[in-house]
């Protein structure tokens, strides 16, 4: 079953939310795999706001054996893309499946499934978006007990919404 999950809370009364990146290396969304199972990738993607006038901005997706401390998501916040599936076994907390990391932790051991390096803005009304979707051949699976992030690094602050979509495998 496929699940989508954002860098903020499921929308309710309002749309939703774009997160501020910061300066430096920021995780801006991380899921937590279960010991008891794994995901593998099905599309990830992006967009920013207004996006900066300095760069390059750089944004990866990869799998970390360290978590960041996040802002916990809610069971909620894991969407089963499937109005009859169930809810997802990702680890929810604040060193688990969330977003906006405050400590970003030191990782020893990494895996990078994509990257993309954007230039400068030069209008700044416009918005950067970016989606990528794998082939059924070729996504990646993030082991058990691990850490799937979307990391943002720019030199200049920015508004970001990302998101993931995985399956559970066994």
């Amino acid at each position: 079953m496929p699940y989508k999950v954002w860098n903020g809370p499921a929308p309710t009364t309002a749309s939703q939310a774009a997160v501020t990146t910061g300066t430096a290396l920021k995780t801006m969304l991380q899921i937590a795999t279960p010991s008891t199972r794994q995901i593998q990738l099905i599309s990830w993607g992006y967009s920013i706001e207004s996006g900066p006038s300095t760069g390059p901005l750089k944004v990866e997706l990869l799998q970390t054996d360290v978590a960041a401390t996040v802002t916990a998501h809610v069971a909620s916040g894991v969407q089963n893309l499937d109005p009859n599936g169930t809810a997802s076994l990702v680890t929810l907390g604040t060193s688990a499946t969330g977003y906006t990391a405050t400590v970003e932790g030191t990782p020893t051991a990494s895996r990078v499934f994509d990257f993309a390096t954007i230039g400068p803005n030069s209008s700044s009304a416009a918005t950067l978006d970016y989606a990528y979707q794998w082939m059924p051949d070729e996504r990646p699976i993030v082991a058990v007990s691990k850490f799937l992030r979307v990391r943002a690094t720019f030199a200049t602050a920015a508004n970001m919404v990302c998101w993931v979509v995985f399956n559970e495998v066994g």
